[in-house]
């Protein structure tokens, strides 16, 4: 080494010492190995899924019964040489598919939890955790008691009994979230009041179950009880929940916020909740709690924020169902040899194990959920849902049997359980619930949610309103402050300036402090205009570029829902129809927008503070189409702040409409047709909590026709629903959009989705 440079000596020195020490990569017949395990298991999970799908069966039933298949149980008894190949009884190829499955669990456990309605769970937080003791308490004591009970040959240490009926107890305790939450997923059935009060009792179920599993491990390991380690779990459990869901919702919620803000896409989202969750993860793992729970928490706190899109979840589920999911499924049953339970005493006790299992499980839950308040079929619901032991009792299982607790024969045994209380969850869920009524404020509540999600309003979670504090855009702040009072929402208020300097040294800082105060002046006159409530989520922006709708457009990309404009003062160019500025963002956008010109007068070289205008008619002309839908809702949402009349017109067009649809001279069919577009348009603006009155106008000037109804009624505000058209360049939305905004004696608004 004398004459090496002296940078390589101690590395030279070091990789000398390590020696053998050096990691090595995966072999080769490794890695081909877990490729044809998982393709093998993917292809048999997701076929049986299908074809139980095909007899109206959830999908998971087939995926649980797949790794059972591909085990010693058939595929090993056909072909054992090939099925050792595949899958050979090697702890490092074994591990290898571990991670796998444990990834599918935690994706799963991420999926449920950001279908899970926190605030529902809330509501029934007194019947979830009375549920929930009563599915630990019942079958702990008669697992413990059939433990106690059971023949010294299922002892692996006939001395030890007390562990043993211990760690019975326990495992008849367990309930499988996962299982739980794919049956429900399977059936449709999460977003019922049942299938969130099930998924609560069963995360407090196993919270307590790995509470009691951690203990009695230590039992078995150290043969004494070790208070200390009760404590320890316990306090952690508690400890974990209170921090995530007081300091932990606001840590998640700014996180995405910060990424949606400065990194942007459905990509960066996922990435983001993904780290957030095998974090916690870890950390719950390290508490010596369950991984999952970390999981779990995670998902719930991502899918209360708004920063997390509905599309970045459903690609997040999307992914766990068709890949994840199957491989965790599936691979949680290939330990297990159901010819060992061929053997008639272990077949006797191991029906009797099962019996014990679900009679303990089943009474424990029904009695919760009647104490509880719920039915008598909503209990027998529960105890189907909680009675599904799935791939957790399997681990609770494997645990076991590495202690020296569980022999090979009991283990068979209580996978056996765990495979078929999964099997029987789907068929009883779906024969108890289909007995169960629902109750009026649950359907209104699930009506309203499949309303929501196909509202255009309620999809609105940011808005950007770009300003430079002209009486048009102040006008358009106003509405954006009754929106924010009916629904929650983000406003970000942008200010665009052009980043053009004099030449000069004076004159460059002279305009840099003139356009600082008008952005100030600009976003001071927005923000005064919406009066937004005190917990609205409010951002100002000044940014500066080379071209302000550039800005605009490259602040609109980062997720934002709504882009509220002001259409200009002033229009000096033919090209145009508000201005340059204004055209390229409505024709550019990545998102809604609404446009909105108030006919209001604009003093030259000072930004004019308008008075809040005074809505008392809102003016919604329709012809039934999607982009009408969008004006009456925006006009609704705005008339339940203001107290405002929605009126929804439809024009008739005498000569076209009675000489095209008709030979009889008869408007009676077609006035028939508009009279039922309206009454459906008009529910939807009683929904959002509108007084609405409906109107069917005649004429062969449908434009002229609205203008003239507008001047007669004395009407406050017209909102327009439109699609954009080019022309040459220019935003053109119809020749009668045109005429409406250019004619109309009272504010405009004009909503356009890309």
């Amino acid at each position: 080494m004398q004459n090496l440079p002296l940078i390589l000596v101690p590395v030279l020195a070091a990789q000398k010492v390590a020696g053998d020490g050096v990691i090595k990569p995966l072999g080769h017949h490794e890695l081909l190995l877990v490729l044809v395990q998982l393709s093998l298991l993917l292809l048999v999970a997701r076929g049986l899924g299908e074809l139980m799908r095909r007899i109206n069966l959830p999908p998971v039933v087939g995926e649980l019964l797949a790794g059972v298949l591909l085990g010693p149980s058939l595929f090993g008894l056909l072909l054992p040489d090939l099925q050792a190949h595949i899958f050979p009884k090697s702890q490092e190829q074994s591990n290898l598919l571990s991670v796998i499955s444990w990834l599918g669990v935690l994706f799963l456990l991420i999926v449920t939890g950001l279908e899970t309605d926190l605030k529902l769970i809330l509501r029934k937080g007194k019947t979830a955790l009375l549920i929930s003791l009563g599915g630990i308490i019942v079958p702990f004591i008669t697992g413990f008691g059939l433990g106690w009970l059971l023949p010294e040959s299922f002892l692996a240490n006939p001395e030890k009994r007390l562990v043993f009926s211990l760690f019975i107890a326990t495992a008849m305790s367990i309930s499988a979230v996962p299982v739980i939450a794919k049956v429900l997923m399977d059936l449709n059935l999460i977003r019922r009041d049942i299938g969130q009060v099930t998924l609560a009792a069963g995360m407090t179920d196993d919270t307590i179950g790995w509470i009691l599993l951690s203990v009695v491990s230590g039992l078995a390991s150290s043969g004494k009880f070790d208070f200390g380690t009760i404590f320890h779990s316990v306090s952690a459990a508690i400890l974990f929940l209170a921090i995530a869901f007081t300091i932990g919702r606001t840590i998640v919620d700014q996180i995405l916020r910060w990424v949606d803000d400065y990194v942007g896409g459905i990509a960066a989202s996922i990435s983001v909740v993904l780290i957030l969750s095998l974090s916690a993860a870890a950390l719950t793992h390290g508490l010596g709690l369950e991984a999952a729970l970390g999981a779990f928490v995670v998902g719930i706190l991502a899918g209360q924020s708004r920063r997390f899109s509905n599309e970045a979840g459903h690609l997040l589920e999307v992914f766990t169902a068709a890949f994840l999911a199957p491989i965790f499924f599936a691979s949680a049953g290939l330990k297990v040899n159901l010819l060992t339970l061929l053997v008639p005493q272990t077949f006797i006790f191991g029906l009797i194990v099962l019996v014990v299992a679900c009679v303990g499980k089943f009474t424990g839950a029904y009695l919760g959920s009647r104490v509880g308040g719920l039915s008598h079929w909503e209990g027998l619901a529960m105890g189907s849902g909680m009675n599904a032991r799935g791939a957790m009792e399997i681990v609770v299982a494997t645990i076991g049997l590495s202690l020296g607790v569980l022999n090979p024969q009991m283990y068979s045994i209580i996978v056996m359980v765990a495979i078929v209380t999964s099997l029987m969850a789907p068929p009883l869920l779906r024969w108890t619930l289909s007995k169960v009524v629902m109750g009026e404020e649950e359907a209104r509540r699930l009506e309203q949610e499949e309303q929501d999600s196909r509202s255009f309003i309620k999809q609105i979670q940011r808005v950007l309103i770009p300003t430079s504090g002209g009486p048009n855009i102040q006008l358009a702040a106003q509405l954006v402050g009754y929106m924010a009072h009916q629904n929650s929402i983000e406003v970000t208020s942008l200010y665009a300036l052009s980043d053009k300097q004099p030449q000069s040294r004076e004159r460059r800082m002279e305009a840099t402090q003139l356009k600082d105060t008008a952005a100030e002046q600009a976003i001071a006159a927005v923000i005064e205009e919406m009066q937004l409530p005190a917990d609205t989520m409010l951002q100002t922006k000044t940014e500066s570029g080379r071209n302000k709708a550039e800005i605009i457009l490259h602040e609109a990309n980062k997720n934002y829902d709504l882009i509220v404009l002001g259409a200009s003062e002033q229009i000096n160019s033919q090209k145009a129809l508000f201005n340059l500025l204004v055209d390229r963002v409505v024709q550019e956008a990545p998102c809604a927008t609404m446009v909105v010109k108030s006919h209001l007068p604009h003093p030259k070289g000072e930004i004019c503070k308008i008075p809040q205008q005074q809505l008392k008619k809102i003016l919604v002309p329709t012809v039934g189409t999607e982009y009408s839908k969008n004006a009456v809702e925006m006009a609704s949402t705005i008339a339940a702040q203001t107290g405002a009349l929605v009126m929804i017109v439809n024009v008739i067009n005498l000569p076209q409409i009675e000489y095209i649809l008709y030979e009889q001279r008869s408007l009676a069919p077609v006035k028939e047709i508009a009279h039922d577009m309206l009454e459906q348009q008009a529910a939807i603006g009683r929904n959002l909590g509108a007084d609405v009155k409906t109107y069917i106008l005649q004429g062969t000037s449908p434009e002229k026709e609205i203008l003239k109804f507008a001047r007669a009624e004395e009407v406050d505000l017209i909102i327009l629903g439109s699609n954009i058209r080019m022309v040459t360049g220019r935003v053109f939305f119809g020749h009668r959009v045109d005429a409406i905004l250019s004619k109309a004696h009272c504010p405009v608004a004009v909503i356009t989705v890309p």
